[in-house]
Formats: C-alpha cells, structure tokens, sequence
C-alpha cells in the first residue's frame, strides 16, 4: 500500500525543540491550541521566523500559513505600519506611573472604529476581558448566573467557563453551577432558560456569528429578550472583530449589544485586547458614579503604548486599505478551490469547507461522515508535506493568488491520498503514528 512515507517532512530539530519546550512549560505551549497534540507524530513544527503569509520552522521549511498566530495576525507577520508603530513607541518608552497620552488617542481611534461603543478599557487577552464583562453584568444586575452559548468553543480561561468544559479539574461546582448554555440560533430555547432562571441570569454571553450566519433576526431577538428579561447582552467578538466588519459583527449586522470584547485582529500579533460598550454601564468600574466601585480591569501592561500604537495602526489599515473585503475575497478563492479539489478527487462529502469567507475552517469526515481525528491527522500530514501549515483556513491580508493556488494544489494531493484511505475504509496506515487530539478532553 502506498502511504507516500517518502514525501513526508523530517523534522529533526523541531523534534528537539518540543522536547525541550515541554521539559519546561506545562503542555509544552502557552495555548493549548498550539500544542503538538494538534499535530501529527513527529510533525509539529516549531517556529522560527514569519512574514507575510510565510513561516519559517527551525529546520528551514517554509510555509504557507493560515490561522496565524490563532486568527490573531490578520495583516500578515511583521506588517510594516504594525512595525513602524511599534517601533516608534518601543523607543519612547513603553509602562509609565501615569496614563499616557497614547492611551487617550487608542481609546479615540478605537471608539471611532467601533462607534456602537461609548467607553473602552485595554487589557491584554480575551479572558480578561470577557470575565470583566461577566463582572460588570453581575455587578449592575445583582444577579449570579451566566447564560453562554454552548455552541462557541472557548470564552476564557476562568472558572466560569472552563467549569463547563471537559477540563474542569480545580473548578469548585458552586462556580460552575451558576453558567447555564443556550443554543445558537434557537430564541424559544433561550427564552425557555431564561424563564426557567428567571430573575438570576446576569448576562447572556456569545459570539454574535459563528461558522454559519446568523438566522434573519436572531441577533435582534437576542436583544428584545435581554431587554425583557433585564440581562446585559454581551457580545464576545474576538473572532469577528475585524473580520466581519471593521466595527465587528455589530457594525455588520446592525444589532448594539450593551457590552462586547475584542481582540485577536486588534494587535495583529500584539498582545491587546478591549471591553467596550454603554457608558453607564462601562462607568460602574470608574470613579464618576455613586454606586459600589467594581474592580473592572487592571493591568500593569494593559496599557503598553507599543501594543495599543499597533492597535491604532491596524484600525487605520483596515479602515484605509480595506483590509476586510480583501479577507472575504482570498477566502471565497481558498474555498472555491478547495471545494473543486476535494469534488475532483471523489471527497467532497468528507472533506468540508466551512464559515465566512474571513474566517474558514474545514471539517474531515470518515467514511460514514463523521467528524474523524484519524482522518484530520492524514490530512494535515500531507498539507505540511506540502509546505500548508493549516489547522484551519483562516486567511490573512498577505496571502497572494499564488499562495492560494500553490494551497488548492496540495489539497488535491491530500485529497487524493484521502480518497485511498475512504476506499481502504482505514486512513491509519496514512497517519504516520498517533491520531491528533482535540483540545477540550478530559484525560492525556
């Protein structure tokens, strides 16, 4: 049987370089979604350098990336305004004991581009962010629960949240007890939790869109049941800041929530990240209202003025290049031609294409099309043989119509070799050793 073992990568110094990464950090990544479990045996590659759209590993192979950075690298590694701007504050300092004045510009630049948002506070990752929301809804509503949708994969790394994954070691089950799930899309269902919690549900917590588009009127029924039932409606816009619209999904779809969080796109690649929303809720973690003070945020290096010279350099590339319709342009070309590739080798019902355009990911499907780790660990074995590094299909702005081509190429030969692996009704001779894992799991 033919496994195509001779075009596979050897990665001998990446080898090492996971070695010594988990000797010394836990999971041997600081994101569990970066984790060598992703990846095929042997076949995790480890960075040395990028550009553009292009990525270097220690053993000299270049790639083509997607997802960069997890979504955060919209622009392209070393974007030169995101270098200029950095570059620019590093050499002006970059903590004081005060505020800065680039910190006041930030806030206008960013309430300028979000102009749904009345009021802004920096941090540095999502999970500060969306816990201070959670806060903030606890705080004005004097409630306790916290109603998620259980279809979004991740929301922050607290107890709120993570006490409801399969990682809940070291969450007491008082905390989890107090987050309930609703289902995307589904308002009567929505209605039902709020009804059955009437009273106690601080906020209703989701990304506003999500790998299919909002049902017509969704996202506004979301909004009149919030209103009615006296929850803080937040939207966590992480993925879709940026990549739905330069104000994020609210700005596309049209529906204000009373909080939201951004982050990911915001820096590309530099750590910040923002809670926004109305003033006289934003205001409750200021010193300008007569209630009690709630300890919204605060962080030393929240306010780094390189971090936030990046965020302002973005907002102003996206909004002067049109950096966002770009994004749905490469992604409607990237799926097109995965789409026609898969269909040419016979497994278009297995290997899927999905979500916006600016924000693709793929599904592998085994023979009875269900989801498959097996399958996934073929596949990603022949796109990085192929120089794709592709945990997914997220586009960035730097990828050329060449990338795109030389990318639709190697899925037609992953493709083919998935089809050899669907008719032998087994891909593990394909996988090269250990399937890869999904993030959220209970047990190693």
């Amino acid at each position: 049987m033919d496994t195509q073992e001779s075009k596979d990568l050897l990665l001998p110094r990446s080898r090492q370089a996971n070695e010594r990464l988990h000797a010394m950090i836990p999971g041997g990544a600081h994101t569990y979604a970066k984790g060598d479990d992703q990846y095929p045996d042997d076949l995790a590659p480890v960075i040395s350098h990028g550009r553009g759209a292009h990525v270097w590993d220690v053993d000299g192979n270049r790639y083509v990336e997607y997802g960069s950075g997890l979504r955060s690298v919209s622009l392209g590694h070393a974007h030169p305004r995101v270098v200029e701007a950095v570059r620019r504050e590093l050499d002006r300092g970059s903590n004081f004991v005060r505020p800065s004045v680039v910190e006041v510009e930030a806030a206008e630049r960013f309430l300028a581009t979000v102009p749904t948002a009345e009021m802004v506070k920096f941090a540095k990752n999502g999970s500060d962010v969306t816990t201070a929301a959670v806060r903030l809804a606890r705080a004005v509503t004097g409630r306790a629960r916290v109603a998620i949708c259980g279809d979004h994969p991740f929301y922050s790394v607290d107890d709120w949240f993570i006490g409801t994954t399969p990682m809940s070691a070291g969450v007491p089950a008082a905390t989890t007890d107090l987050t309930v799930a609703f289902p995307y899309g589904d308002l009567t269902a929505t209605e039902e939790l709020l009804t059955r919690y009437r009273d106690e549900v601080a906020c209703i917590i989701l990304e506003p869109a999500t790998h299919t588009e909002p049902p017509p009127g969704y996202l506004a029924g979301l909004r009149e049941l919030a209103d009615r039932h006296g929850c803080v409606l937040v939207f966590d816009e992480m993925i879709t800041g940026f990549r739905w619209s330069e104000a994020g999904a609210q700005g596309l779809y049209g529906v204000v929530p009373d909080l939201s969080t951004f982050g990911k796109a915001l820096g590309n690649g530099c750590a910040v990240s923002a809670l926004a929303g109305r003033r006289d809720l934003m205001e409750w973690g200021g010193l300008r209202h007569s209630g009690d003070r709630v300890f919204l945020l605060s962080t030393t290096h929240g306010a780094e003025t390189h971090s936030l010279a990046a965020a302002m350099a973005v907002q102003s590339t996206y909004v002067e290049e049109g950096v966002t319709a770009r994004l749905h342009a490469l992604g409607e070309r990237l799926a097109a031609g995965v789409r026609d590739a898969a269909a040419g080798m016979g497994v278009a019902d297995h290997v899927v294409v999905r979500g916006r355009a600016s924000n693709l990911v793929f599904a592998t499907l085994d023979e009875h099309g269900r989801p498959s780790q097996p399958y996934r660990t073929l596949f990603l074995r022949r796109l990085l043989a192929g120089g794709v590094l592709a945990p997914s299909f997220v586009v960035s702005d730097a990828l050329s119509d060449a990338d795109i081509d030389h990318t639709v190429d190697v899925v037609a030969q992953a493709c083919a070799v998935y089809r050899k692996a669907l008719d032998a009704g087994d891909p593990t001779p394909w996988t090269g050793g250990r399937p890869v894992k999904p993030v959220f799991r209970r047990s190693v």
